[in-house]
C-alpha cells in the first residue's frame, strides 16, 4: 500500500501531478478541499459541524478534519493501493493527527512528495491560472499572502517528513512529463 502526502506550495502543481499518478498506479485521491464540499453537500453530521466552523471564518479543528479524512479513507475499502493526501496535512500537529489515524488501521505513509518550485515560478504560474480560470484567489497580493502562510506554517512539515524517513524532494519545474517522470521514479521504487 503507497499512501502518499503530495506536497508544494500553492502552484506547485498538486492536483496536476495527483490526476496523473491516480491514472497511473490507481491510488484513491484525498483532497481536503473536496471532501469538506462533500461532507456539507451531502448533510453528513461531520458535514454540518464542518460548515458551522466555515460559516464563522474560522479554521476547522485539527481534530474534526482528521475524523472527516478518517471515514473518507475508510470508504475505500480495505484492500485499496494507497490514496493521495492533497491539502492536508498543512501542520505537524496534523501531521502527527494523520500519522496516528493511518497507525490505528495498520498503515502508514509511504512518501511525502515535495514538488519544489522557484518562487517566481509559483507567481507567474497562479496569475496566469487567475487569469485562466477566474479564481479571485489568484492575484499577486493574494498570492504573496499564501505563499507566506506556506513558508511559514505549511514548510515546516519539511523536517518532519525527513525526520520520518519518508521525504522525497522533486524539482517542480520543466515539462509536465518530466516532472511526473521524476514523481513516478520515487513512488516506483517505493517499497510496498
Amino acid at each position: 500500500m503507497k499512501n502518499i502526502v503530495i506536497f508544494g506550495a500553492p502552484g506547485a502543481g498538486k492536483g496536476t501531478q495527483s490526476d496523473k499518478i491516480i491514472e497511473k498506479y490507481g491510488l484513491g485521491h484525498i483532497s481536503t478541499g473536496d471532501v469538506l464540499r462533500n461532507e456539507i453537500k451531502n448533510g453528513t453530521e461531520l458535514g454540518k459541524t464542518a460548515k458551522g466552523f466555515i460559516d464563522n471564518g474560522q479554521l476547522i479543528p485539527d481534530e474534526l478534519m482528521v475524523n472527516i479524512l478518517a471515514s473518507v479513507y475508510d470508504s475505500f475499502g480495505t484492500d485499496h493501493k494507497g490514496v493521495i493526501f492533497d491539502g492536508f496535512p498543512r501542520t505537524t500537529p496534523q501531521a502527527e493527527a494523520l500519522k496516528k489515524m493511518l497507525s490505528d488501521r495498520g498503515h502508514k505513509i509511504a512518501a511525502m512528495i515535495e514538488l519544489d518550485v522557484p518562487e517566481e515560478e509559483l507567481m507567474a504560474r497562479l496569475i496566469n491560472r487567475g487569469k485562466e480560470s477566474g479564481r479571485s484567489d489568484d492575484n499577486e497580493e493574494t498570492i504573496k499572502k499564501r505563499l507566506n502562510v506556506y513558508h511559514t506554517q505549511t514548510s515546516p512539515l519539511i523536517d518532519w517528513y525527513e525526520k520520518e524517513g519518508v521525504h522525497y524532494h522533486v524539482k517542480g519545474i520543466g515539462t509536465l512529463e518530466e516532472i511526473f517522470g521524476r514523481v513516478s521514479d520515487v513512488i516506483d521504487n517505493l517499497a510496498d
